[in-house]
């Protein structure tokens, strides 16, 4: 089956900045971003990763190189700073090669960051 390269968007929100926390939720938004729309770490390119200013105790894309990411190029960037924003964000963008067509992608909003999703909820 033919492969493709595309953009998959998540997102996560913590309620506390600490290390272990931020580890959890990296893990889990990148692994169910995996598991919905079954990929392979091999079939990750490369992503990126944003948070608000409010998180500050480590990179979100360290946590995500402990899980599923070891050998993928990663990213961090501050998220904008916008008035009304939802708080303690992470925010990710991941481009894959996948054989499923951009309608089927699954795009990934975990705990409070649900408000962020733009498409009808499955």
């Amino acid at each position: 089956m033919a492969t493709k390269v595309l953009a998959i968007r998540g997102a996560t929100v913590v309620e506390h900045d600490s290390v272990a926390e931020i580890t959890e939720r990296v893990a889990e938004l990148v692994g169910e971003m995996m598991s919905r729309n079954k990929l392979a770490s091999q079939d990750i390119i490369s992503a990126i990763f944003t948070a608000t200013d409010d998180i500050v105790s480590m990179f979100p894309a360290t946590a995500a190189r402990k899980s599923f990411m070891a050998d993928v190029p990663l990213l961090c960037a501050r998220e904008l700073s916008v008035e009304g924003a939802i708080e303690r964000c992470i925010r990710v963008m991941m481009h894959v090669e996948t054989s499923l067509s951009r309608q089927e992608l699954q795009h990934i909003y975990l705990h409070e960051a649900i408000t962020l999703r733009d498409e009808p909820r499955n």
